[in-house]
C-alpha cells in the first residue's frame, strides 16, 4: 500500500459519507465497522470464540449485538473480554486488506482511531466534523437512538475537537459538495507527496 490515511470522527459527523467520497476519488477504503459485521456474521471468525465465552450472545450461528450489550450490562468484565476476541481479528482483517491493495492509497475508516492508538499505524489522519447541533440532528433523525444513547456514546469517545487537533487534515461535512472538494484536495496532496518521495 502506497499510503495509509486514517479517517475518524465522532458519531453523526459524516465519516461514512466521507469514506464513500474517498472511494469515488479512487482510494481503497477499509471500514472497521464493516469488518466487525463480517466477523459476527454466520461463518465469521468471531462466532466460535464468542459462542465459547458468551453462549447467550450467539443466535442462529451469528453474534447478536443486542446479546453482547446485555452481557456488558450484566458483567463488568465482558467488554474487555469481547475486545480481546475481536481486536486481533479486526487487525488481521486490516492486514489482509493492506496486502491485497499494494498500489493503492488506502483510507481506513476507524471510529476510535486515536482512542486505540491506531493513528500510529497510519501515514496521516483526517477527522470529519460539523457543528454539535448538526451532529445531534443527524443522529436523532436516524430514529435508532435516543438523546441519552448519543450522550453515552460521546462520553466514551475522545471529544471531536481533540481528534481534529490531532489530525493531519480536518474535513468539514456541512454539505456534500464542500466535503467532496476537501477530499479531492487531500487526495491530490497525497498523490503529490508520493510523487516527491
Amino acid at each position: 500500500m502506497r499510503f495509509k490515511l486514517g479517517l475518524t470522527g465522532s458519531i453523526g459527523m459524516g465519516k461514512s459519507t466521507t469514506a464513500k467520497l474517498f472511494a469515488e476519488a479512487g482510494c481503497a477504503v477499509w471500514d472497521a465497522d464493516a469488518a466487525v459485521h463480517r466477523l459476527y456474521a454466520p461463518g465469521g471468525l468471531a462466532v466460535g470464540p464468542m459462542a465459547k465465552r458468551f453462549p447467550d450472545a450467539v443466535e442462529n450461528g451469528e453474534v447478536s449485538r443486542a446479546g453482547l450489550k446485555a452481557e456488558i450490562a450484566r458483567d463488568a468484565t465482558a467488554l474487555a473480554a469481547i475486545e480481546a476476541i475481536v481486536h486481533p481479528l479486526v487487525q488481521a482483517d486490516r492486514m489482509a486488506f493492506i496486502a491485497g491493495h499494494f498500489d493503492a492509497i488506502g483510507v481506513f475508516d476507524i471510529p476510535l482511531l486515536f482512542e486505540t492508538g491506531g493513528d500510529a499505524e497510519m501515514d496521516a489522519t483526517a477527522c470529519v466534523f460539523v457543528s454539535r447541533e448538526t451532529q445531534r440532528f443527524r443522529v436523532l433523525e436516524r430514529g435508532t437512538m435516543t438523546e441519552g444513547d448519543l450522550e453515552r456514546i460521546l462520553a466514551r469517545q475522545m471529544p471531536n475537537e481533540e481528534k481534529c487537533r490531532r489530525a493531519t487534515w480536518v474535513i468539514e461535512t456541512d454539505t456534500l459538495e464542500h466535503a467532496k472538494d476537501q477530499v479531492s484536495k487531500i487526495v491530490t496532496e497525497i498523490e503529490g507527496r508520493l510523487a516527491d518521495a
